[in-house]
């Protein structure tokens, strides 16, 4: 973690900054000045400093994407706008104050105001800083993977996740799509005797019906035209290891059988082969389809489904978790973080109630590109509702709605609308944290 000191970095034309700096004598402030963009950003990836000052005046002619790229280098340091009174009438202006910075002052500065404003940033830098630090700290455990979720729901699946490792019979992962389905099978895999062999994965109802044999089971040179080289299958592959077998349900009637041979003695006979291989894998099988109604319905083999179905996990739809919406909201959130243009700091009150509403037909997979979109479109500092394309349900407020948190875990700020205004010479603005429709 840097150590917040009383040090800035001040960017901007040379002659104004000279003058910013020398306007604060009686304060203990160390401003290190730059007026080109490259100098600042290699000063930002080498030492950054707990604060940035920028002087707006002297970046007419600066190219956008430069400057942004510059301000929004090191996500914890909060920034600082110095402006004429009189530019806070171009609207551009206006918007870039209320995307990239932290508060705002007007010029001529006024020393006490300028310390103040200096020295309340600082301190919500350094809170800025230790938050990101404790969610960056490693979680020591045995898995490299885990479900995000605190929820009944969840516990009762890493419960069942850690009896169903301990053994090695076949497994039958159901749940709809979008349930983290794969995720619990590479759960199941890491935290189980198996965990040092290979994992691999196939969707069933990925390929075509003539080239599932040939994946699964691999073939002989010369097996069929165009086979110009022996193939090792995907389950030859996996050998020590575990073999998910995604949406099975989609898996051909003539290879259940082949299927159904291998559980019963891990031997099985590549395409063109003349004699039988074996091999020791287990095998994990998911489906969002009834299987139960396949069989009735002789798309299934019955045989085949009772070899899978030894032991059971049901990973459950979001709408039986919702108390995990804000959480899983907050680990993405952090996860595509880097992929946002501006610093966006969180979720606003009405996006988090809208999100606790909304029915999630597409489970956590919606909720992933939800807020990946969001963090794309929104148009402020917090993301809104219209920035995920949800609306709230009847127009009400959500009864079971929370004050607004940031992925941080500070509480968040509720949006503010309105004219940002920076008054008479010396005043200050500040608020840069409130989500603002003003792009």
């Amino acid at each position: 973690m840097r150590e917040t000191s009383r040090q800035a970095l001040l960017l901007g034309d040379s002659t104004l900054a000279g003058t910013a700096a020398l306007s604060l004598p009686r304060h203990p402030w160390q401003f290190r000045r730059t007026s080109c963009l490259v100098e600042a950003e290699r000063i930002l990836s080498i030492s950054p400093p707990p604060l940035g000052v920028i002087l707006l005046e002297g970046f007419h002619a600066a190219p956008p994407r430069q400057l942004e790229r510059v301000l929004n280098l090191v996500p914890d340091l909060l920034w600082i706008a110095l402006v004429f009174p009189a530019s806070l009438q171009d609207e551009r202006k206006v918007r870039f104050i209320a995307r990239h910075c932290h508060a705002c002052l007007s010029l001529p500065l006024h020393p006490d105001q300028a310390h103040h404003v200096l020295e309340s940033t600082l301190t919500m830098a350094s809170l800025l800083n230790r938050s990101a630090s404790a969610l960056a700290q490693p979680v020591l455990s045995r898995e490299k993977v885990t479900l995000v979720g605190s929820s009944p729901a969840i516990r009762r699946l890493l419960a069942d996740i850690e009896k169903i490792a301990a053994v090695d019979a076949p497994v039958l992962i159901t749940g709809e799509s979008g349930t983290g389905k794969e995720l619990t099978a590479r759960l199941i895999h890491e935290r189980s005797s198996r965990q040092a062999g290979p994992f691999n994965a196939i969707n069933c109802g990925a390929l075509p019906a003539g080239l599932i044999q040939s994946e699964l089971f691999g073939h002989e040179k010369g097996a069929f035209t165009g086979a110009d080289r022996r193939k090792v299958g995907i389950i030859e592959s996996t050998a020590g290891g575990t073999l998910f077998l995604d949406e099975i349900g989609d898996l051909p009637l003539e290879l259940q059988v082949n299927l159904l041979r291998f559980l019963e003695d891990h031997r099985f006979l590549r395409l063109g082969a003349q004699r039988e291989s074996e091999v020791d894998v287990r095998v994990l099988a998911a489906t969002h389809v009834d299987l139960e109604g396949a069989v009735r319905e002789g798309r299934f083999r019955e045989d085949l489904y009772h070899r899978l179905n030894v032991l059971q996990a049901r990973t459950p739809p979001l709408r039986e978790r919702p108390e995990d919406i804000e959480e899983l909201a907050a680990h993405f959130f952090q996860q595509f973080r880097g992929e946002a243009a501006c610093r966006v700091r969180g979720f606003s009150h009405e996006s988090l109630a809208t999100m606790r509403q909304h029915a999630w037909p597409g489970n956590v997979r919606e909720l992933i590109n939800r807020v990946r979109r969001a963090m794309v479109m929104r148009e402020g500092r917090l993301i809104t509702p219209e920035a995920h394309g949800l609306e709230r349900s009847n127009g009400q407020r959500s009864a079971t709605a929370r004050p607004a948190r940031d992925p941080a875990g500070r509480p968040g700020t509720a949006s503010r609308r309105g004219a940002v205004q920076c008054p008479v010479p010396g005043g200050v603005w500040r608020g840069a944290d409130a989500a603002r429709s003003t792009d």
